[in-house]
């Protein structure tokens, strides 16, 4: 088994990831769905060893055992760039492997709600995208990202785990830091960015309370500071951020949220009706007088109705977004069952 096969294979299938592990042969997700190679032999430790080794440095080598975890980017000149994850499972070496295009898609590539683009020009203000894993949220902030960089000059740093689109330089100046390489954690650089004259901050996942308080006040400071959460739904994020704090802190954060929060992007990847590709499904709540009041007073489970009504400022439910994907034909009915939370009135009205 040589790797840069399975890679080039990869590329052509359209496949998202690539998992390989021992005694099974390799595996491809395309469009969502997992396709075992079954032409390919088995993959044995050898064939892992050798293949961990053409994507690893020596010093994630060594740092491996102690850790049992790594994260790591890697590029075939004219291919493509990979997200590389090792892991250890019953004892033995795995790899899970993720395509990252060289260019990065735009908004409009993406069929991404034109809101976005106001969105990534904000001046100041806290932006997240979260959603299930495998959902396309580094995807949509890179394209946000990219659409701000050919629109006007501001100063961006990112700060990613690892890197995994790789900006060029248009109206704006863009700083990509790597955990690991360039910095030891996303609190300790976001700790530190303030000194490095930034109009926008990209983090790639607030996954500690540290991280969160700091993202908060970096957007406190007049900084437009985009990231990720782990969340099924917009209001799900509010609860979260809120829920990671000491309850002696939670009205303190609830009103510093209601402050800077600009919008909250939840999105699922659904199977276009052509068979082809997936498509964004959005749900999208924008940071109003109305929200940032339900925000502050604790009434997340009202923030739904009001998303609902909020079509003017550019708001939608997921069932919302589900339904004009439908009408416009993008995805097929059955396609939006499993994930509307009422399945039964869609397949009345879709019938």
């Amino acid at each position: 088994m040589k790797l840069e096969e399975l890679l080039v294979l990869m590329v052509k299938e359209r496949a998202s990831d690539l998992h390989l592990r021992v005694c099974r042969p390799p595996i491809i997700r395309v469009d969502g769905i997992l396709h075992p190679i079954e032409s390919m032999p088995n993959i044995t430790h050898s064939d892992l060893k050798e293949a961990f080794e053409q994507v690893t440095t020596e010093n994630q080598r060594q740092e491996f055992p102690h850790r049992m975890e790594l994260d790591c980017a890697y590029s075939v000149t004219g291919l493509s760039r990979f997200r590389i994850n090792a892991f250890m499972q019953r004892g033995t070496l795995s790899l899970a492997i993720r395509q990252i295009p060289f260019e990065v898609p735009s908004l409009d590539d993406l069929q991404l709600p034109d809101i976005c683009k106001l969105l990534a020009q904000k001046p100041r203000g806290l932006i997240l995208v979260t959603g299930r894993t495998g959902t396309g949220k580094s995807t949509t902030m890179a394209a946000m990202i990219n659409h701000l960089n050919r629109m006007t000059s501001r100063n961006v740093i990112t700060i990613e785990d690892p890197i995994e689109y790789l900006f060029k330089d248009d109206k704006s100046f863009i700083a990509q830091r790597e955990l690991g390489y360039d910095t030891p954690s996303f609190a300790s650089a976001l700790k530190h960015v303030l000194r490095q004259d930034p109009d926008v901050v990209l983090v790639g996942e607030m996954r500690d309370l540290e991280t969160i308080a700091t993202a908060i006040t970096a957007a406190e400071t007049g900084h437009l500071v985009l990231s990720t959460l782990h969340t099924p739904s917009a209001p799900g994020a509010i609860d979260r951020i809120i829920d990671a704090f000491p309850p002696h802190q939670q009205e303190q954060i609830r009103l510093q949220l209601s402050m800077v929060l600009e919008a909250v992007l939840s999105q699922t990847l659904l199977r276009r009706a052509s068979g082809k590709g997936r498509v964004a499904a959005v749900e999208i709540m924008v940071g109003t007088d109305a929200i940032r009041n339900l925000i502050r007073d604790g009434k997340i489970e009202q923030i739904i109705s009001y998303m609902q009504t909020g079509s003017k400022y550019g708001m939608q439910t997921m069932d919302q977004a589900f339904q004009n994907l439908i009408q416009r034909r993008v995805v097929a009915p059955e396609e939006v069952l499993a994930f509307n939370s009422k399945p039964q009135e869609l397949s009345n009205t879709y019938a």
